[in-house]
């Protein structure tokens, strides 16, 4: 489980710096900048995750390998970046990978914790989120999570759906590929159809 844990982590931490350095580039950072937005977008929410647990060390400063995908990641977007940008939905796509990927590591580092079902949910919410919430203030835009577009609640979900596949004992191959796909799937069709949850708006 923890060499299937660590594919999935890097391969989000590799998804979440493209994510990141095309925002930085859509901004027109320098080089520095969109590796800097990279790390952010990839190691925030989980640098954030294993604050709030006392007893882990935070993970890239234990395991290093996740630094040489991040900085893959920002050269894949600023080489092929002409590519890239032709599509603005390929940020949202890079995007959607990433959240399903650390949201499952999330989950499974609270499962390995011994934590409550609950509290899974939430440190995979975290890990899977705040990493963009950082990187959209970074830029000087209102992070996604808070607007009305779907974002946290497909993390909520996803890992809830990846909690009972566990208690149904489900095989370790497919318990984390159901729930990652599913997300990832949920957000390109909520973005494809400009699903948004209802906006509360002050009284006059």
């Amino acid at each position: 489980m923890e060499t299937i844990l660590l594919y999935i982590s890097l391969v989000g931490a590799f998804t979440f710096a493209i994510s990141g350095a095309l925002k930085a580039i859509n901004k027109d950072f320098d080089p520095f900048g969109i590796v800097i937005i990279s790390f952010v977008t990839s190691l925030g929410g989980g640098t954030l995750r294993d604050m709030l647990l006392t007893d882990k060390a935070v993970f890239w400063l234990i395991d290093s390998m996740h630094l040489y995908f991040i900085v893959g990641g920002a050269l894949v977007a600023i080489l092929f970046r002409s590519k890239l940008n032709k599509f603005n939905k390929h940020l949202l796509f890079f995007d959607a990978v990433g959240l399903g990927l650390f949201t499952i590591t999330g989950v499974q580092i609270g499962v390995d914790t011994g934590l409550s079902a609950l509290n899974c949910i939430v440190l995979g919410t975290i890990t899977g989120s705040f990493g963009g919430v950082l990187r959209d203030i970074l830029v000087n835009e209102v992070p996604l999570i808070f607007k009305k577009e779907i974002y946290a609640t497909v993390s909520i979900v996803g890992g809830a759906i990846y909690l009972l596949l566990l208690h149904l004992n489900v095989p370790e191959t497919v318990v984390q590929i159901i729930p990652i796909v599913l997300m990832v799937v949920a957000r390109l069709l909520i973005i494809k159809f400009n699903l948004s949850l209802p906006q509360i708006h002050k009284k006059e």
